[in-house]
Parts: structure tokens; sequence; C-alpha cells
């Protein structure tokens, strides 16, 4: 299994384990938190819209929690 592989198998576990565990998921509450200051950032930055900065600010702190 290649790199590639083993970070998607990693990806589809975590978001797996956070649909099913909720809140009570280590990883929800960091994501969770990326998310607000994604979206504080989209709020304040003219150039990103806050949903955007959702996502980004999600994206990121997921991508913390499974690069180990």
């Amino acid at each position: 299994m290649n790199d590639h592989d083993d970070l998607a198998a990693r990806a589809k576990q975590e978001i797996s384990g956070m649909a099913k565990q909720g809140m009570a998921h280590p990883s929800t509450k960091p994501v969770l938190t990326g998310a607000a200051i994604g979206a504080v950032a989209g709020v304040l930055l003219p150039v990103v819209s806050l949903p955007l900065g959702l996502a980004v600010g999600a994206g990121i702190a997921f991508w913390q929690r499974i690069k180990r």
C-alpha cells in the first residue's frame, strides 16, 4: 500500500469515527475549532468568504489530524 492509499484510508477512518462518535471522537473538536477560526478569517478578510474560510479551516485542521 502506498502513502496515498494509507492517507486516504486514515481519512476515511477518521471521518467514519467522527460521524459515529460525534463530539466524543478526538478529532471532532479540533476540526470544529479549525472551522470556526477559518470562518472568522473569512469574515475579517475581504478576499475570503465565510463559507470558504470555514471549509479551509476545517480542512487544515483535519489534515493536521490525519497526516501523522
